[in-house]
C-alpha cells in the first residue's frame, strides 16, 4: 500500500498539475477576484480568500467522494486505479489552495514548500528532511515517502471493508470524502497562515519605508 501511494502521489505531481497562469484566470472569470498577478492577491480581503479556499475544499471532497464511491463497487480489485484519482485530486487541492493565497510553485524553492505543504497536510512531521534538505528533488523524493507511510498506517484497518461488496462502495466514498477533507483543512490552514505572515511583513515594509514622495511638478 505505502509504494502504490508512493506512486500515486509522484505521478498525480507531474502529470495533473495546475497551471498558475490558467489559474489565475479561473480566479478572476469564476470568482471576481480583481487581480492581473498573484501579487495582487495580498491586497485582497482575506475573507475574500477563505470563502474560495473553502469552496475548493469542499469541491475535492465532493469530486474523490463520487470517484470513490465509483471505484468502491470493484473491491480490491480497483483500489489501485481509485489510489491514482484520489492523488491526483488531493495534489490539485493543495496546488489551487497554494495559488489562492498567492503562492506560486515555479522555481526550487517553491516547489519545496508546496511539498513542504503537502506534508502539513498529511499530518507528517518532517523538521528532520527540512535540516537535510539539499537538492530540490531528493527532499521531495523523502517527503513523499514519508507521506505515503503515514497514509499507508491510517488506511490499512479501512481498506479491509473494500472486500465486503455491499459496503465496498459507501467506504470506498466515505473515506476518500474525509480523506481529501483533513488534507485540505490542514493545507488551508498553511497557506492562510503564510499569507497572513507574508502580507503582515509588506504591510511592515511600507511603514519603514514610508510614504511615496509626492512629485514636484
Amino acid at each position: 500500500m505505502e509504494d502504490v501511494f508512493k506512486s500515486a502521489l509522484a505521478r498525480a505531481y507531474e502529470t495533473v498539475r495546475v497551471h498558475p497562469d490558467e489559474y489565475l484566470m479561473h480566479l478572476r472569470m469564476a470568482h471576481g477576484v480583481p487581480v492581473v498577478s498573484y501579487e495582487g492577491l495580498f491586497s485582497v480581503p482575506l475573507a475574500e480568500l477563505d470563502s474560495i479556499a473553502m469552496q475548493t475544499v469542499n469541491g475535492g471532497m465532493k469530486m474523490a467522494g463520487a470517484e470513490g464511491a465509483g471505484f468502491g463497487l470493484g473491491g480490491f480489485a480497483t483500489i489501485v486505479p481509485d489510489l491514482g484519482v484520489l492523488s491526483a485530486i488531493t495534489m490539485r487541492t493543495v496546488q489551487k489552495l497554494s495559488l489562492i493565497y498567492g503562492f506560486q510553485f515555479n522555481t526550487d524553492e517553491e516547489i519545496a514548500e508546496l511539498w513542504i505543504a503537502a506534508a502539513t497536510a498529511a499530518g507528517v512531521d518532517i523538521s528532520k528532511e527540512l535540516l537535510e534538505r539539499t537538492l530540490v528533488k531528493g527532499f521531495v523524493q523523502r517527503v513523499i515517502g514519508r507521506i505515503a507511510a503515514k497514509f499507508s498506517t491510517e488506511f490499512a484497518e479501512k481498506i479491509v471493508a473494500r472486500a465486503i461488496p455491499i459496503v465496498s462502495s459507501a467506504v470506498g466514498g466515505i473515506m476518500n470524502y474525509y480523506f481529501v477533507r483533513a488534507w485540505g483543512k490542514r493545507a488551508l490552514a498553511h497557506f492562510r497562515q503564510r499569507h497572513i505572515e507574508e502580507r503582515n511583513r509588506r504591510a511592515g515594509q511600507s511603514v519603514l519605508l514610508g510614504p511615496i514622495p509626492a512629485s514636484n511638478r
